[in-house]
């Protein structure tokens, strides 16, 4: 009996999900993972702690393309890029030249470093951390230097900071925001984090743009609006990330911040299929860790054969800050409401209700993140 062939393409966490999930339910459907890199299986979101926590490139990696193939039973094509999608005829069109039969496709391509439009000779010397490779090309720059600035002072780029500092490195932190984590936190929690994490060594320029960055002898010189100059060794670009759409919006697939899926995790096209950091679910762009757990599962028990809609509860995200422990659940601004703080030394505990009194959304720093747990049961469900 033929039974439909599954074509993954991107192997990070949210393409790994679905194999995981989907070799739960049925161990002998078809399936052919499609990596532009080597497709080795590692946990991205250490990337910004790996310095303290001791990791190197060389030992990120959990399992290689092969373990992962054989583990797994199936088919992983590494290095090896999509350059269209024929949906008319159900085939993707590879870079080189092969054509690849899909029943279902499953898109998890990811999402690229945003990068700022800076004058100055030395704009293309910014690094950026997207993945384990970029992670090799910026502990091979910190080798031998001291002076790292990092453009971005929100999550990313405060746990790369924490992380540096710890490691002894001179560093300094450039945003537009007038505090840390502005898009998360309310304003008194931002000054929280700020304060702990200067106390251990970084230095903050707020409320700032940065505007050239020049190379000068052996250093980068950034330019900043307000006239400041700050010369490093690296700089590390973490304003954010944007999700990869261009591959969706050439075969005509609807696009708005990230490729349009529904509670299925479906395209307008029946049989192809979005999730993690490229997708929007219903209007929501989630780049985190559980909200790619749980669209695995779904999508896997879809594609085996059981419709499932896929429902996010509330999803803490933990900083990794050591210096100022944090844990936010962002609330949907879209709804009114307004920040409750209670803040004291010891931690910040800041609550989003609505005019009703229900709990929306929290940002707890310090003492106050032992209320994670009960908090978050409060909370109503992102997506029911």
């Amino acid at each position: 009996m033929n039974r439909d062939s599954i074509v993954i393409v991107g192997s990070g966490l949210a393409g790994y999900a679905v194999v995981r999930e989907l070799r739960k339910l049925d161990g002998e459907m078809p399936i052919t993972l499609i990596s532009a890199d080597f497709a080795g299986f590692y946990s991205k979101p250490m990337l910004s702690n790996a310095l303290s926590t001791g990791k190197t490139p060389a030992t990120f990696l959990n399992m290689d393309a092969v373990k992962m193939a054989e583990q797994h039973k199936i088919t992983i094509l590494p290095r090896t890029r999509v350059a269209a999608i024929e949906s008319a005829n159900n085939e993707l069109q590879l870079e080189n030249g092969e054509k690849l039969h899909y029943d279902q496709l499953v898109l998890a391509l990811g999402a690229d470093p945003i990068r700022l439009p800076l004058a100055g000779d030395g704009a293309s010397n910014i690094l950026s951390v997207n993945d384990v490779e970029d992670y090799r090309c910026f502990r091979e720059a910190l080798e031998g230097k001291k002076q790292v600035s990092i453009l971005g002072a929100g999550l990313i780029g405060c746990e790369f900071a924490n992380d540096l500092v710890a490691a002894g490195y001179e560093v300094h932190v450039v945003d537009i925001s007038a505090e840390p984590l502005g898009r998360l936190l309310p304003t008194v929690g931002g000054v929280y984090m700020r304060e702990r994490l200067e106390a251990i060594g970084v230095n903050f320029h707020l409320d700032v743009v940065t505007e050239r960055v020049e190379r000068d002898s052996n250093k980068l010189k950034l330019t900043l609006a307000n006239g400041e100059t700050i010369k490093s060794d690296v700089i590390l670009s973490a304003v954010g990330l944007a999700p990869r759409t261009k591959l969706a919006a050439a075969a005509g697939i609807q696009i708005n911040r990230g490729i349009m899926v529904n509670q299925l995790l479906q395209t307008q096209c029946a049989n192809i299929y979005a999730l993690g950091d490229c997708a929007e679910v219903e209007g929501k762009v989630l780049p985190f860790v559980m909200p790619i757990s749980y669209a695995g599962r779904a999508l896997a028990a879809t594609l085996a054969g059981n419709s499932t809609p896929v429902h996010y509860p509330a999803m803490p995200v933990m900083v990794k800050t050591p210096a100022c422990p944090a844990v936010v659940s962002p609330p949907d601004f879209t709804k009114k409401g307004d920040w409750q703080v209670d803040a004291d030394q010891d931690g910040v505990k800041a609550l989003f209700r609505d005019a009703e009194g229900s709990l929306l959304g929290f940002a707890l720093l310090g003492a106050a993140t032992k209320e994670k747990v009960a908090l978050a049961a409060q909370l109503p469900p992102i997506l029911d």
